[in-house]
């Protein structure tokens, strides 16, 4: 069964952080901590994944996944755990990048499943097997089948959970039967972490123990009171996670990022920039955002100029 080994424990939420990028379409440096610093400090915030599909590694760079690793782990890096996404479709590039990641200080590592190429089960164990072979950090197994056209298997997730330093998984499949076996199955102290927002109350109740989000850039404080309520008060965590969930839906309504860089760039962060194939979203949406995020609290009509929007 994997093991932390002395590593920092990742805690209960994670948010799986955005890009920021400047009119040159660079990394902006100067936001990137600043919004390390309001995930941790502002949103209660555990840990922070880098480098993660919600930060569009896709588009970027070896080298600008890396530089990003550095920038959050000097801002913050003494306060939260610091999980860097190393996984890509392709299994020697996602070891070279593990490998770097463990010199450069990470906290731990997140390995999606290889996307397009769809290996089936053999190749994706074997994929995993060589990513946690390649550094002795606790590693994160992240099963996104709607992204990767690939499900991670009950059976093969429990072979992958004798490996040492594979200690938890982001799960996203959306099947819940299958979240269910996974946290009935897995041995005691193998982490099921919700990949999904909306399905974290359901993700706690059948086992797992928190959450890798994107909504949390926002409402981070709200859903890590869901968390930490669920075992005393599970009314009182499911009444706090109704008050969010339209805002979780409304993020997910179009392409992510997108709209949580949005949302983010409502409340003062110079973040709305994405690398295409994305882009950013068309005018009525931006009002639909601006609605859910008055309802919800995150701003008030005035501020969000619905005033004069409505007429």
């Amino acid at each position: 069964m994997g093991s932390f080994r002395g590593q920092k424990d990742w805690g209960s939420l994670l948010t799986a952080m955005v890009t920021p990028f400047n009119e040159a379409g660079e990394i902006n440096e100067s936001e990137v901590r600043r919004i390390a610093r309001w995930l941790v400090r502002d949103q209660s915030n555990d840990g922070i994944v880098v480098a993660g599909t919600t930060g569009e590694s896709p588009t970027l760079s070896p080298e600008e996944k890396l530089r990003l690793l550095e920038i959050v782990l000097d801002e913050v890096g003494s306060e939260a755990a610091i999980v860097f996404g190393a996984g890509t479709y392709d299994t020697r590039e996602s070891v070279h990048l593990t490998h770097e990641a463990s010199q450069r200080g990470a906290h731990g590592i997140m390995a999606v499943n290889p996307y397009y190429n769809r290996p089936g089960q053999e190749g994706l164990e074997a994929h995993f097997r060589e990513i946690a072979g390649a550094t002795q950090l606790p590693v994160m197994l992240y099963n996104i089948q709607p992204r990767s056209a690939i499900n991670l298997e009950t059976e093969t997730l429990l072979r992958l959970a004798e490996v040492e330093n594979i200690v938890a998984v982001k799960e996203a499949s959306g099947n819940l039967n299958q979240i269910t076996d996974i946290c009935s199955q897995l041995p005691h102290g193998f982490r099921v972490y919700s990949g999904d927002d909306g399905l974290i109350l359901p993700t706690l109740s059948v086992g797992g123990v928190g959450l890798v989000s994107v909504a949390a850039h926002c409402i981070g404080k709200d859903l890590k009171a869901v968390i930490s309520k669920y075992a005393a008060e599970p009314l009182k965590a499911r009444q706090s996670f109704h008050r969010v969930l339209p805002f979780i839906r409304a993020i997910f309504a179009q392409p992510s990022p997108v709209p949580i860089k949005y949302c983010l760039s409502r409340l003062g962060f110079d973040c709305r920039s994405v690398r295409l194939p994305l882009v950013e979203l068309r005018r009525n949406s931006q009002h639909d955002l601006d609605s859910v995020m008055v309802r919800c609290g995150l701003l008030d009509a005035a501020q969000a100029g619905l005033v004069e929007w409505r007429g």
